[in-house]
């Protein structure tokens, strides 16, 4: 019989004692207290375990276990060093070598071809890859969404057996495990199961993975107030709960707000425009906006949750942010109906249907235009209705 994701997911984890944790570039609460919740658990199983992160991470998580310990954390290429000869035009009986020269304390590698000569372009000089057994990517829709590690050891995704644990509908199931639950409300409710699994009897939940937990739960459901909460994630909640998360301190730190960050909610407010034809609205943040602040890029104090709960009579909310990086799309919806993930695609970005993101190249005065634009002649083309998803076998 087949194993299903999940649990073809425990036996992958089970049979690895090396393991590499990652999740999209700026990750959000979900993301974060997924990788945080996993990496204790993998460590208490004696595991090793590294958990890198890119991009904005938050300092309103800094309350989490583990945040200051991966919070800068960097992959670290073995010792070994690799190097590739291209020998198709001199055949592959090479004869190497080497000499020492005393006085400079250097070593002269000597390749010799049986015909023709090699160039120095044949040549290719690398740090050897990380050396894990598995790589486990958590609330991420694809590789290209991890950032620089990936472009940096883009083999290591293809020689290392890789586990996506995910909840998005645009998830492009390029692991070579793909868990993804489309009714599950965030990564970190589907992570209570797989670390049951794992325990084999022993309770792992313990405050402190509870904590990380259900601070995925309470961000990705805009703290059970948004449409995708569902009663499963309000009885994993209480499960997290009683395992000692601590709800109150968790609430406190995502909804405490700095006068700084008030103040460029003040600007964003002052830009919001509405579309009543179309019915959405939405607003602007320049990376002048940030710095004059004081702020990182980006850093907005979840600025779009709190749009999202005072917009009445519209579909969706949305922001653009612009960084050093390009401007970064916000979404999230408001009609029950409303899918945002089919708006992100448009610009190669995803997520599920209530809430999704995306990234382009620009500032926002060459691509304010072109991003309203697109999206206004897909509204008025045709409806963007959410797709009934059906339930995994898990």
């Amino acid at each position: 019989m087949e194993l299903t994701p999940k649990a073809q997911s425990v036996e992958l984890i089970r049979q690895s004692q090396n393991i590499l944790i990652l999740t999209h570039t700026d990750p959000d609460g979900d993301a974060l207290g997924s990788v945080l919740a996993l990496r204790m658990v993998l460590q208490r199983l004696g595991k090793k375990v590294d958990a890198v992160l890119d991009g904005l991470v938050p300092t309103s998580l800094s309350y989490l276990p583990g945040y200051t310990e991966v919070k800068d954390k960097t992959i670290t290429p073995s010792n070994d060093l690799i190097i590739t000869i291209d020998s198709r035009s001199t055949g592959e009986e090479l004869k190497l070598g080497y000499k020492k020269i005393v006085d400079e304390h250097r070593i002269q590698i000597v390749i010799t071809p049986p015909k023709g000569a090699l160039m120095p372009e044949d040549v290719k000089v690398e740090r050897s890859l990380p050396k894990y057994d598995a790589v486990i990517v958590l609330d991420c829709t694809g590789f290209d969404r991890i950032g620089p590690i990936y472009n940096e050891f883009p083999d290591l995704f293809f020689e290392t057996p890789t586990v996506s644990i995910d909840h998005h509908v645009t998830n492009s199931y390029a692991a070579k495990v793909n868990w993804v639950d489309m009714t599950a409300t965030s990564t970190a409710e589907m992570l209570v199961a797989l670390i049951e699994a794992l325990g084999r009897g022993e309770n792992l939940l313990d405050e402190e993975v509870a904590t990380c937990l259900l601070t995925g739960l309470i961000t990705d459901t805009g703290s059970f107030q948004n449409m995708s909460t569902t009663p499963k994630s309000l009885t994993v909640a209480a499960q997290l709960v009683a395992a000692g998360a601590k709800h109150q301190e968790i609430i406190e730190r995502i909804s405490s707000k700095s006068l700084t960050t008030l103040k460029l909610w003040g600007r964003a407010l002052a830009k919001i425009q509405e579309n009543k034809d179309l019915r959405y609205v939405w607003t602007e943040l320049a990376s002048s906006d940030f710095a004059d602040l004081g702020l990182p890029e980006g850093d907005d104090g979840s600025l779009i949750d709190e749009l999202l709960k005072s917009a009445t009579d519209v579909d969706f909310v949305f922001i653009l942010k612009e960084t050093d990086e390009g401007i970064k799309g916000s979404m999230r919806s408001v009609a029950k109906d409303f899918d945002v993930a089919r708006l992100a695609a448009l610009f190669g970005g995803g997520g599920h249907k209530v809430a999704a993101g995306f990234r382009v190249e620009g500032d926002l005065e060459s691509t304010r235009g072109e991003i309203l634009t697109k999206i206004d002649a897909t509204l008025q083309a045709a409806p963007v209705l959410v797709t009934p998803i059906i339930a995994p076998t898990s």
